[in-house]
């Protein structure tokens, strides 16, 4: 593939810069064109469109952005290195790229952003599935982003997409179901990156819906940790740390006690913690004289 814009190849740019990738900040280069235009346009037509990118690095990802249309590009990195790299891209691109120089778990990313926006991002395997938890339980729903395409190693993808009855259903397959429409795009091959980890990773897209079933994010939480905590136990056994009555809790919300974590579907949960707010607001309210 033919250079994507005027700037020079990334790696003349990293080797200028004495760029290296970072194991401590989960750091993976993409040096792809091929690859960094196909996630930019998975992510949907971006003329005129805010995107949100964390850990750009030395910018790959961001030209390819840039590149595709997006008509403003607000990226988030805590390295200090790959300032001056990102800083030749927006002299190259006036006016459309914004570099935040910060730890994305403290930026006020929906601030950034400063209005609708999408999240595009070959996010940091040490912090990857730390944001999305954050991002998936924002108190504001409908979220400030209309869409999240976010690559991760392909384990935690496969965790993120996982229906009830998989393998790999847990808390991360509850929140993302609950909230979003979340899919595999594609598979990226770990020589696709400097330096290549030691695992495939996967392209995903998360959706948000417009109504997901009403529940509280913090208490859905705690039912899932106690479930997946003990996964391989039924939920008479696995739900005894939420406290109180653990039989009733589970006929409240119509399951069978005999079940474990991974055969319950989503809104079974999400009658788990509807019930669990029910009793902890029966318990907490003053009883009458």
């Amino acid at each position: 593939m033919s250079q994507i814009d005027d700037l020079p190849p990334l790696r003349e740019v990293v080797r200028r810069h004495g760029l290296s990738a970072t194991k401590a900040l989960g750091q993976n280069f993409l040096f792809d064109l091929n690859l960094t235009s196909r996630i930019a346009r998975a992510a949907g037509p971006l003329d005129g469109v805010t995107v949100v990118e964390v850990g750009p690095g030395p910018g790959g990802l961001t030209r390819a952005l840039l590149a595709a249309g997006a008509a403003r590009v607000v990226a988030v990195e805590r390295d200090a290195r790959c300032l001056p790299a990102l800083a030749e891209i927006a002299a190259h691109y006036p006016g459309r790229l914004e570099v935040i120089e910060g730890d994305a778990l403290k930026v006020n990313l929906a601030a950034a952003a400063g209005g609708a926006a999408r999240i595009v991002a070959n996010l940091p395997y040490n912090v990857g599935s730390v944001l999305l938890v954050d991002w998936l339980t924002s108190e504001r729903w409908p979220p400030w982003y209309g869409s999240m395409t976010l690559m991760f190693q392909k384990e935690v993808a496969q965790r993120i997409t996982a229906r009830p009855g998989e393998d790999a259903f847990g808390r991360l397959g509850v929140l993302a179901g609950w909230r979003t429409e979340a899919r595999i795009l594609f598979d990226v091959p770990a020589s696709a990156f400097v330096p290549p980890p030691k695992v495939t990773s996967s392209v995903v897209q998360l959706v948000p819906r417009a109504a997901p079933l009403a529940c509280s994010c913090a208490v859905l939480e705690r039912v899932t940790a106690a479930a997946f905590g003990q996964r391989r136990k039924m939920l008479r056994q696995s739900l005894k740390s939420l406290g109180g009555d653990t039989a009733a809790l589970i006929a409240q919300a119509g399951l069978d006690p005999t079940q474990r974590a991974e055969t319950v579907p989503i809104e079974g949960f999400v009658a788990l913690a509807n019930a669990l707010s029910a009793d902890d607001t029966r318990r907490t309210e003053p009883s009458e004289a």
